[in-house]
């Protein structure tokens, strides 16, 4: 029996909105190309004109609502993920690819999220100082901005823009979201389901669009804050038009992330760290780690043999079916890209321990699969050792020491998320200091990052431009600080001049 495609539509203010365009794109299972799971509208500039209309005037009211008060949508909001848990979970799989145990996770990590920035909702601190002066006090509070242009990427189709919706609503800020035209479902159910919540209409909105409706958000002149996750070189143009503009700007951007693995590690420790930091997602997350660097021992050789046999064993295919480990990459396209680096590594130099095709036969013909791969006799200076390949391949480095460690891992434009795998330590603590990266792990891999207090998400140099997400600095982002100063002398007060 035939089943009809669904046809989205925006979800502008909490409304279902035809787009003006009258044009569609159309979403494809990863794991098989036969799959249409739905038809989605190209959006225009008449259509994010009507939901910032919509948002000008939801931002005076929401503003305005106590925090706490605001606080209640996000718990509901958390409450409804958690019945629907698995229903999303499936639906996040087929749209991105994930086996369904990474998916159930991603959709726990929204309902942490909402639950954690509620709890924000009565910790939304300010300062207070002391003037220099007699019977004067000074106070400084935080502040909504206004309309949040949220940019969300496909990997994370769910808990990243739960990472910027929960922060700019908790705080007073309207936002319109933006998912990836390569995994737009899972966005539209946040949307939905914070209406569901009690969500005041215009709050958030929801539209599709390709990358240049993107650019259309990121240039609207009442668009106050833009926030991004996806590949430097797009985040580089929104930086700039943002600085133009003088709009708030949140970047999260590339990472090529590596484990140091140095010759007193627990070995076992470091072969299962290794395959979830490289494989977990098909190596497409931001924090995948990417580069394996090894300190040249009595059992560093072995060890990448184990680590390739380990790597073959991993079962690849649909990730709907709970044996398989790994899922596809997100399209045909990206799979060649990741092939071209393998290709290219070879031709360098690089030794093709396990994988390094694309599957086909069977199933795999119907989707986007690569093998779980690992190239080693890398050298720091290679393509695959500086280059975001994005997808399950991992370039073995072979050092002498710490030092060479530390190096090598800092030789790359990006900052995300480094590793090292030690017993010492007072090695583990200089790593940490060193290691030029927003996160660093001790004895873990490059993944994993929590939502909690302490646990801000980010990068340096080419990952980001500073902004945190997770945790109480992404609060940062969607808020503006304003200083008041009370004056109780009744009499001017002229600062240094008296």
């Amino acid at each position: 029996m035939q089943t009809m495609t669904k046809t989205y539509k925006n979800l502008v203010g909490g409304v279902q909105k035809e787009s003006s365009s009258n044009d569609f794109f159309e979403k494809y299972n990863p794991a098989d190309k036969n799959e249409l799971l739905g038809k989605f509208p190209k959006s225009n500039q008449k259509d994010l004109d009507e939901a910032v209309n919509q948002a000008k005037k939801a931002f005076e009211i929401w503003k305005n609502t106590p925090a706490p008060k605001r606080a209640e949508v996000l718990y509901k909001a958390a409450q409804i993920t958690l019945e629907q848990k698995e229903e999303l979970a499936q639906i996040l799989t087929k749209e991105a690819g994930k086996p369904l145990v990474e998916a159930r996770g991603e959709i726990q990590e929204v309902i942490d999220t909402y639950m954690f920035f509620a709890g924000e909702g009565r910790r939304i601190y300010g300062l207070t100082g002391q003037s220099e002066l007699h019977n004067k006090s000074i106070i400084t509070i935080r502040q909504p901005i206004g309309i949040c242009g949220l940019i969300s990427a496909w990997n994370f189709p769910s808990a990243v823009p739960s990472w910027k919706i929960a922060p700019a609503l908790i705080t007073g800020n309207v936002v319109i979201l933006k998912p990836s035209k390569d995994a737009p479902m899972s966005g539209y159910r946040l949307v939905e389901n914070l209406y569901k919540a009690g969500l005041p209409e215009g709050c958030a909105s929801i539209l599709f669009g390709s990358g240049d409706f993107g650019d259309l958000i990121v240039r609207h002149p009442d668009i106050k804050v833009i926030s991004i996750t996806g590949s430097t070189e797009v985040g580089k143009m929104v930086y700039e038009t943002c600085g133009r503009m003088l709009k708030k700007c949140a970047l999260e951007l590339g990472g090529k992330n590596a484990i140091i693995g140095l010759e007193d590690a627990n070995q076992d420790l470091l072969l299962e760290g290794v395959l979830w930091g490289a494989f977990g997602t098909a190596g497409q997350r931001c924090t995948s780690t990417s580069r394996l660097i090894l300190q040249k021992s009595s059992w560093s050789e072995r060890f990448v043999e184990r680590l390739a046999n380990a790597a073959k064993k991993l079962v690849v295919g649909n990730g709907l079916n709970e044996k398989n480990q790994i899922g596809p990459v997100i399209t045909a396209s990206h799979m060649q890209s990741i092939h071209g680096f393998t290709e290219r590594a070879i031709k360098e130099g690089g030794k093709v321990m396990c994988g390094g095709k694309i599957l086909t036969g069977g199933e795999y013909d119907k989707g986007n699969f690569y093998e779980p791969t690992i190239i080693s006799s890398i050298k720091p200076n290679m393509e695959l050792a500086c280059s975001e390949v994005f997808g399950p391949v991992l370039a073995v480095i072979e050092v002498k020491d710490f030092e060479e460690a530390i190096k090598v891992a800092n030789n790359t434009e990006y900052g995300l998320s480094l590793s090292i795998y030690t017993k010492d330590i007072t090695l583990a603590m200089q790593a940490a200091n060193r290691l030029e990266s927003g996160i660093v792990y001790i004895n873990a891999p490059t993944i994993g990052a929590e939502c909690g207090g302490a646990a801000a998400f980010g990068g340096w140099k080419d990952t980001g431009n500073g902004s945190r997400e997770g945790g109480v600095m992404a609060l940062d982002t969607y808020t503006q600080y304003k200083t008041i100063y009370i004056d109780y002398s009744n009499k001017l007060q002229r600062a240094q001049i008296d």
